[in-house]
């Protein structure tokens, strides 16, 4: 009996362990090695802190890929499953200022396409308050197109490839929302 007993808390050890190997923390927020996306798996390729001034914690983003890449102009012209995961990190993201951030990225894309519109429809698809460790998951399927999650709850979607990379490119354009959170995303 005490083998039995013995044997199962080993397994139980061994589980607990596989669980905890699958999770990388990334400035004190824990994201898993993989994401499955309409049956395509993605691995992390990297990810960091969005900050204001130097020492206002934001968010931490995160970037899944098929295989990992540095290459942000093939990531954001790709055609391929990926995604974007972003953790709140702080109270000083509300809903209204992610808004104007996601609308000052579309303005510095340079690539892709995207209309005012789409923007009113973020607004309606994340219309509830922000908290921290709240998730935004912003993730791309190419039959599908853009599907947008808070905390695991589909909120919306766009289609088209144009939009995805007018979307992917605030992170990993020209001129991203902060290079230092591309460069971790990138894994460099």
């Amino acid at each position: 009996m005490k083998l039995i007993q013995l044997c199962i808390a080993l397994v139980l050890l061994g589980n607990i362990h596989n669980v905890e190997a699958q999770m990388v923390n990334i400035e004190g927020i824990d994201f898993p090695q993989k994401l499955s996306i309409s049956g395509a798996e993605l691995g992390l390729n990297g990810g960091g802190l969005r900050e204001k001034l130097g020492f206002l914690d934001l968010y931490v983003g995160a970037l899944y890929l098929p295989q990992k890449s540095s290459d942000a102009t093939e990531i954001v012209m790709s055609d391929t499953p990926m995604a974007i995961r972003i953790v709140i990190a702080s109270g000083l993201v509300t809903r209204d200022r992610f808004i104007e951030a996601l609308e000052e990225g579309f303005g510095n894309t340079s690539v892709g396409k995207y209309a005012v519109q789409d923007i009113e429809r973020f607004k309606e698809y994340l219309s509830d308050a922000f908290e921290p460790n709240d998730e935004i998951l912003l993730s791309y399927d190419p039959e599908k197109g853009i599907i947008i999650s808070k905390n695991r709850e589909v909120r919306g979607s766009f289609t088209g490839l144009p939009f995805k990379q007018a979307l992917f490119a605030i992170w990993l354009g020209d001129k991203p929302a902060q290079n230092s959170l591309k460069k971790r995303m990138l894994g460099l």
